[in-house]
């Protein structure tokens, strides 16, 4: 039991701190007009709203996962969730490559990284299921 729920707590805090360190990425975009880390584009007012309503959510799902945190087992759920939103935002990088938005060399990491938390998500989900039966 201990195990397995060691890894869910990994997991949680590994998805906070990334949605917690993207949030503050796309509230600098907002807030400072900062040009995108990935991009290097200078976000005009509609780019600016569009990362204030993601940053909201991405903070709003860092703050879910460390919730999960508090009772590993039993919102062990979230994990799974948490694994479409993620293939979403890989929908949405692939997105910006085919549109010429980003390039394939500053998005292939992040698939990799999303890919990897995927796999973290998932197998530490299974476990603790398998283990609880």
């Amino acid at each position: 039991m201990k195990d397995t729920t060691t890894w869910l707590r990994v997991s949680y805090w590994v998805g906070a701190i990334a949605d917690g360190v993207v949030a503050l990425a796309m509230f600098a975009e907002t807030f400072l007009a900062r040009p995108s880390p990935l991009t290097h584009y200078i976000p005009e007012v509609p780019y600016r709203y569009a990362m204030g309503l993601a940053g909201s959510l991405m903070l709003g799902w860092t703050i879910l996962l460390l919730w999960a945190d508090r009772r590993p087992e039993e919102r062990r759920g979230v994990l799974l969730i948490t694994n479409i939103v993620i293939l979403g935002l890989m929908a949405s990088g692939v997105f910006a490559v085919a549109a010429g938005f980003m390039s394939p060399a500053v998005a292939a990491p992040i698939l990799v990284f999303q890919v990897s938390l995927i796999a973290l998500f998932t197998s530490s989900y299974v476990r603790s299921v398998r283990r609880n039966q």
